[in-house]
């Protein structure tokens, strides 16, 4: 594996859990019956050990879209034509996105990142210019990316998370726009986690019954074809991935070792987590899955996962939009825990002893 990548995983720590008494403890102080705030309880308590401080900070939050187009789109797997991923950018940089609106309405940042647009950008407001290349190979005839380039999209995805922990941010998000991008996330999905590729392939932007049959023997062709390069998460990546997945990968994997939790937006994002989680499995011990997504087959892989997303609401637009909706309750369920009167300071009577 390549020594800056090594020297990454390297960085990641588990969560403190040594502090897990103490904060049950104050859970359960808390002035309401124990338990009763559910899952909130629960996030509060990962936030917590995830930062591994007593009294969490979370005021500061962060979505990164992460923007690229692939190859494979020249196959007929997408509704839309790849034309519409820097239209869909542009539109993000002047506001006009689900994303946009929703972070504006959480007091959250949002940065496109464009990592691989087959676009030439101009200077703007809110892009990072990262591109590695004009969009991904047909993975359809052969890998994806070379591996040189799918570490450095890993790598930027990393150093961009090391950038947000520096300017003090508590709490980030993944988010992604790329025509096609179902496309190599289900491939991912398939060989990583050894599912089917015919149970977890799903519409995308709205195909139809007949261009769905051709998507999926369009990524079993795939898994084919790139079946002597799937040798390792990373390989693998390189092979059926895509820029913004290799980014998000990487910025996952930054963010865990800045001991920043992360959360993870939808279908596309959640295929960056997988591949972070084969590199390093203590990457869990900062991640929130925002929602489940609409798209078939995503329910599979978070089972498969034994991952519990905190909103199931059918979304499947992708961009961040579930990620940041996330957050907010992320960040009430902190301040409960930061905020909320307890038994012993209030002088409120507990529950008698029977």
């Amino acid at each position: 594996m390549n020594e800056k990548l090594q020297h990454l995983l390297n960085h990641i720590q588990p969560a403190d859990h040594s502090l897990t008494a103490a904060v049950q403890a104050h859970l359960d102080d808390l002035t309401k019956p124990q338990g009763s705030l559910g899952r909130l309880e629960e996030i509060a308590l990962k936030y917590t050990l995830a930062t591994g401080l007593l009294k969490p900070q979370l005021s500061k939050k962060k979505i990164c879209c992460f923007a690229a187009d692939h190859g494979v789109a020249v196959e007929g797997v997408s509704a839309f034509p790849a034309e519409v991923t820097p239209q869909m950018v542009y539109n993000m940089l002047s506001g006009g996105a689900a994303i946009n609106v929703l972070t504006r309405h959480a007091g959250a940042d949002l940065d496109v990142v464009d990592m691989g647009v087959n676009h030439d950008f101009p200077d703007l407001p809110g892009l990072v210019k990262k591109k590695v290349r004009s969009g991904s190979c047909n993975m359809a005839l052969g890998a994806a990316m070379s591996e040189e380039d799918t570490l450095q999209a890993v790598l930027c995805g990393a150093e961009l998370a090391a950038e947000a922990h520096k300017a003090g941010y508590h709490l980030l998000g993944t988010g992604e726009m790329g025509i096609a991008n179902t496309t190599p996330a289900t491939a991912l999905y398939s060989v990583l986690l050894n599912l089917p590729v015919e149970s977890i392939t799903g519409r995308g932007t709205g195909i139809d019954d007949e261009r769905l049959q051709h998507k999926i023997a369009v990524i079993q062709k795939a898994i084919v074809v790139n079946g002597s390069r799937c040798t390792t998460p990373f390989t693998t990546l390189a092979a059926l991935g895509g820029y913004e997945i290799a980014a998000i990968t990487g910025f996952i994997l930054g963010a865990a070792a800045n001991r920043i939790p992360v959360v993870v937006d939808g279908f596309i994002s959640s295929a960056g987590a997988v591949v972070a989680l084969k590199l390093c499995p203590t990457v869990d011990d900062y991640l929130f899955f925002s929602h489940i997504s609409n798209e078939q087959g995503h329910r599979t892989v978070m089972q498969k996962l034994g991952a519990r997303p905190i909103l199931d609401l059918d979304l499947r637009l992708g961009e961040g939009t579930g990620a940041v909706l996330a957050m907010q309750l992320i960040e009430g369920a902190v301040k409960i825990y930061n905020e909320m009167a307890t038994f012993s300071a209030a002088r409120v009577s507990e529950k008698s002893a029977e």
